[in-house]
């Protein structure tokens, strides 16, 4: 039976990796495949040891723009983001957080000196700005980009663009401590998961028409 691969960066926060498996558990679950999520690097188990079984999978990147990850170490899919969907997620964790609705946000990604993620990540911004219906102005904490330091102000409410706790969102937190609210990271919520299972249904799709 074809199963489902994630494949996600990976950290040495235990809590960080919980997440991909959170996901792809749940993704896995109901499209009723057996599942396995797997990084790139930091955890395991690694995507290269996962591929190199040769059992029939559906691979769906849990990194959220383009980059060398996904061209260089997976190979196929695409990457998670952009996607409306997380931009779902993101209001969600705006809303827990305390943020007022419309306010001023400072969506902060990972960053990358690739343009090809610097557009990604300017479309996630406006995927969230339609969603939250107030402006989004982007900055990185690495690459290409702003600093959240020289971004954030007292007047506004910051979205972390990161999947899982780890040592980007500790930053994102540290270098965002100017802001009226600082919301959680996108984690394993429900739209992430309906995205998932959308990316592999696709794949999937795409075979059987090939």
């Amino acid at each position: 039976m074809t199963r489902l691969v994630t494949v996600a960066h990976g950290t040495r926060a235990p809590e960080g990796n919980a997440v991909a498996r959170a996901l792809t558990g749940a993704a896995g679950t109901r499209l009723g495949m057996p599942w396995v999520a797997s990084y790139v690097e930091l955890a395991s188990p690694l995507f290269a040891s996962v591929m190199a079984s040769g059992v029939p999978s559906v691979v769906v990147p849990l990194l959220l723009s383009a980059g060398h990850h996904v061209r260089h170490d997976i190979g196929s899919g695409r990457p998670l983001g952009p996607d409306p969907l997380l931009a779902v997620a993101q209001v969600a964790r705006l809303v827990a957080a305390g943020a007022s609705p419309g306010s001023p946000v400072v969506m902060v990604a990972a960053g990358s000196r690739d343009p090809l993620a610097t557009r990604d990540q300017m479309l996630a911004a406006a995927y969230l700005s339609e969603q939250w219906r107030g402006p989004v102005r982007l900055a990185t904490l690495s690459g290409v980009g702003r600093r959240p330091v020289d971004v954030v102000t007292p007047h506004d409410v910051v979205s972390p663009y990161l999947l899982a706790p780890g040592h980007f969102a500790d930053r994102c937190r540290a270098e965002s401590s100017a802001a009226a609210v600082v919301a959680d990271v996108i984690g394993a919520h429900s739209a992430v998961v309906d995205l998932v299972v959308s990316r592999a249904v696709e794949e999937l799709a795409g075979r059987r028409s090939a």
